[in-house]
C-alpha cells in the first residue's frame, strides 16, 4: 500500500500516513526512504510503538550511534533523553545539525514525543540547501572552497573537568568539514556551519571566521527556508542531518518536555 506524504512546504518538510513504523514492509520502506530524501523532514503521528521497536526502526536506516556526552536512557544506550522540566530548563535552541564534531557526522536523526507542553516547545527546521541558493554568487564563490573545523567542547567542553575533556579530545579531537557539503544521494550544496560545534573556519583570522558563520547563519534563519513542527505524544519527526538543521523553542517554561532520540550513523562530509 502507498504511503501518504502531505507536504509542508514546497521543498521542505512533509506529514507521512499509511505507516506503521512497528511492521515496515521493504515496499513502504523504500517509498519513506524516497519521501525522506524528497522532504528531508518527516512527521510520522500517533506511533505507538515501544522503546524497542523506536530503535529497531531507527535500525532499518543504518547503524546507530551512542552520543557520548548526551543522557542516555537506562538500558538503551542509542537512545538520547532530552528532557526540560520547571527545575531543569533546556532545549537545543540554536540552529546546528545533530554532532557535526564527529569524524562522520549522523545521517539522520528520528525524535520521539514522550511527554509535550501544551503550548510551545516546537521544533523548526531550516533547508540548508535552500540557505546556500539564497546566497549571492560573490558569497558562494568565497564560503565553495572553505573547511570548518568542528569541536565538541564548544558545547560539552563546559560540563566536563580538564582532564574529562582532555580525555574526550583524544577519543574525539577537532574534525575538519566543508563549509559547504554536498549531500551524498542527491548532490545537493547544503550549509554546513553552525555557532554550537564550528571553532574556527580554517585559515581565517576569529573576526572573519565569525563573519562567515553569521552570514551563513543568517540565511539559515530566513523564514522562507523554513517549517515549523507542532509536537503531539507519539508523533516521530525523523530529519536529514545532511540537509537540514534545527533549533528547538523554549518557550513553554515552566511545563515538562520529554523527548527521545536516536541518531543514524552517517559518513565523512564532502
Amino acid at each position: 500500500m502507498a504511503i501518504e506524504v502531505r507536504p509542508i512546504t514546497a521543498t521542505l518538510g512533509a506529514e507521512v500516513s499509511g505507516v506503521d513504523m512497528a511492521d515496515l514492509s521493504g515496499e513502504t520502506l523504500e517509498q519513506l526512504r524516497k519521501a525522506w530524501l524528497d522532504h528531508k523532514v518527516l512527521v510520522l503521528r500517533d506511533q505507538h510503538i515501544s522503546v524497542e521497536e523506536h530503535v529497531a526502526f531507527g535500525r532499518r536506516f543504518g547503524d546507530l550511534e551512542v552520543h557520548p556526552f548526551a543522557v542516555g536512557k537506562k538500558g538503551y544506550p542509542e537512545i538520547v533523553k532530552i528532557k526540560s522540566t520547571a527545575e531543569y530548563q533546556y532545549a537545543a535552541n540554536n540552529w546546528h545539525s545533530d554532532v557535526t564534531w564527529r569524524a562522520e557526522p549522523s545521517m539522520g536523526s528520528i525524535l520521539r514525543g514522550v511527554v509535550i507542553p501544551p503550548a510551545g516547545g516546537d521544533t523548526c527546521f531550516a533547508d540548508a540547501g535552500a540557505a546556500y541558493q539564497r546566497l549571492s554568487q560573490e558569497w558562494k564563490d568565497r564560503v565553495d572552497p572553505l573547511f570548518a573545523i568542528h569541536d565538541f567542547s564548544m558545547t560539552f567542553g563546559q560540563r566536563l573537568s580538564e582532564e574529562e575533556r582532555a580525555e574526550k579530545q583524544a577519543l574525539y579531537p577537532p574534525a575538519r568539514h566543508p563549509v559547504i557539503r554536498t549531500h551524498p544521494e542527491t548532490g545537493q550544496r547544503t550549509v554546513y556551519t553552525n555557532r554550537s560545534f564550528v571553532r574556527e573556519i580554517e585559515g581565517c583570522a576569529p573576526e572573519e571566521s565569525a563573519e562567515i558563520v553569521g552570514h551563513l547563519e543568517r540565511q539559515i534563519m530566513n523564514p522562507s527556508a523554513q517549517c515549523r513542527i507542532r509536537w503531539s505524544v507519539d508523533t516521530f519527526v525523523m530529519w536529514d542531518n545532511r540537509a537540514v538543521q534545527h533549533f528547538a523553542t523554549d518557550d513553554f517554561w515552566p511545563e515538562t518536555r520529554h523527548v527521545e532520540r536516536v541518531t543514524v550513523v552517517g559518513d565523512a562530509p564532502f
